[in-house]
């Protein structure tokens, strides 16, 4: 029998990774040392016989090698969530106790040593059955002693020990489990199969000079406009510049060393018309003295995109005032990433709380169906967003008397006459609140003000 997988080691860890969207949620600490929801989330309050829904996060993505100058191993994420009235509590993993095991589609074990290698070889469709022992749901000490159904998805088990007796999922996927005194329950083994492919790491994209061989971030290149009208062409500038090829001067992306992976567009048109240069029907326009444009690349295994931004510039070419657009300060009232025209997020940078941010007047809806304000950079609107609900917030009503608090989770006061009173909002106030639920003290909150006043959840 082969050795099972198993996050016991620092080598272990690094070759079984645990999941992007477990990374702040998973616990460090044992889940029966957790007497409340702090480490997972605020979790409402569950009624008994409630039957909640377990919602795996699972990627598995294959080794990575660019040229043999970039090297990433295979790895397996997996943790599951659980949703509570809208509400939704990461799975919590034991560091020393709980474990990962990965079956191929033949039912065979996968072990540290052959891992990349079965992962790499798989076909797409290929099943793999993950399985994760001795993990953990924290409800929070008010949902001491409840019994819960956990709702499994298709495909999925599980089994627990409660009280000194074994329970495990039901033809339909059902499990009825009884809460410990801590709103815990710990499960002894928990499997879901999932399919092999998508496989690469978006990251691993990597652009390569033709000349040199070597990775690059950028690109400078210099050209001539014509002596008489001073223009340049677009496909003169894209062919003295030509990508996916071994060319001089010209530049290749690379990703799991097939090139014809590869799908390469450009954005040269729309970048000179963001600096307020024309460019006529056949591609000609006057060339100004330096612009940038960028060429992206795209896997076709999966949405993985590198980009190149290419400086040209131009020593006989014109002066160009850059086009400005229409740009208002606005004031963030909760940390905000920064994410794309397609609604991912941009890398890990964020503006913090009550700090002030250009962008656009109006707010656009983007592909993930939020809305958004474009930032706006030296006049320019560029390609990064923040959610509109971190700077607009969102109106919602009050259906309870509620009092407001602080940031360390104390009610605020204020002088009436002689007598301090907690400072309190009626019942059907209309309130502006601002980004996600805050978690203070194992209690959620929604921000209201910008001098760090807050609202209890429970009270809209």
């Amino acid at each position: 029998m082969k050795k099972n997988l198993r996050i016991v080691s620092a080598a272990a860890a690094a070759l079984l990774a645990v999941a992007p969207v477990a990374a702040t949620a998973v616990s460090t600490v044992s889940a029966d040392a957790v007497n409340t929801a702090t480490n997972i989330g605020t979790v409402p309050e569950v009624s008994n016989g409630s039957t909640v829904n377990v919602k795996p996060n699972i990627s598995l993505n294959t080794s990575v090698t660019n040229n043999a100058i970039t090297s990433v191993n295979a790895a397996v994420s997996a943790s599951f969530d659980v949703t509570v009235d809208g509400t939704t509590a990461t799975s919590t993993l034991n560091p020393g106790v709980s474990s990962l095991e990965l079956k191929n589609s033949k039912g065979e074990s996968i072990t540290a040593a052959n891992f990349n290698k079965e992962v790499n070889e798989a076909a797409a469709g290929d099943t793999f059955t993950v399985t994760l022992n001795g993990v953990g749901l924290n409800f929070g000490t008010k949902n001491a002693n409840k019994e819960v159904t956990l709702h499994f998805p298709k495909g999925a088990s599980a089994t627990a020990t409660v009280n000194g007796k074994s329970v495990s999922t039901d033809a339909k996927g059902d499990m009825k489990v009884t809460l410990n005194q801590n709103g815990v329950i710990n499960l002894d083994k928990v499997t879901f199969t999932t399919v092999a492919k998508n496989f690469a790491n978006p990251q691993v994209i990597t652009w390569f000079s033709a000349n040199t061989g070597a990775p690059v971030t950028s690109a400078n290149f210099e050209m001539y406009a014509g002596s008489d009208a001073g223009k340049l062409n677009v496909s003169q500038v894209l062919n003295a510049i030509p990508v996916g090829t071994n060319k001089a001067n010209g530049y290749f992306a690379n990703q799991l060393d097939n090139q014809g992976k590869i799908k390469y567009t450009n954005n040269l048109k729309d970048a000179l018309k963001a600096m307020g240069v024309e460019v006529d029907a056949q591609g000609w326009f006057v060339a100004p003295k330096s612009f940038t444009f960028n060429y992206t690349a795209t896997s076709d295994m999966n949405d993985a995109t590198a980009t190149l931004p290419v400086t040209v510039t131009v020593p006989n070419g014109k002066d160009v005032t850059p086009a400005t657009v229409e740009s208002t300060s606005k004031t963030i009232m909760h940390a905000s990433y920064y994410y794309n025209k397609e609604g991912k997020r941009v890398g890990t940078d964020k503006i913090g709380a009550y700090n002030t941010v250009t962008v656009v007047p109006t707010t656009v809806k983007l592909a993930d169906g939020k809305t958004y304000y474009q930032v706006v950079e030296n006049g320019k609107a560029v390609d990064k967003y923040i959610n509109a609900s971190n700077i607009d917030g969102t109106k919602r009503t009050l259906k309870h008397n509620a009092y407001v608090y602080k940031n360390n989770g104390k009610a605020k006061t204020h002088k009436v006459g002689k007598k301090t009173k907690k400072v309190l909002v009626k019942k059907g106030t209309e309130v502006t609140t601002y980004g996600a639920k805050f978690n203070i003290n194992g209690k959620a909150y929604y921000r209201i003000g910008r001098n760090n006043e807050y609202v209890k959840v429970a009270n809209f």
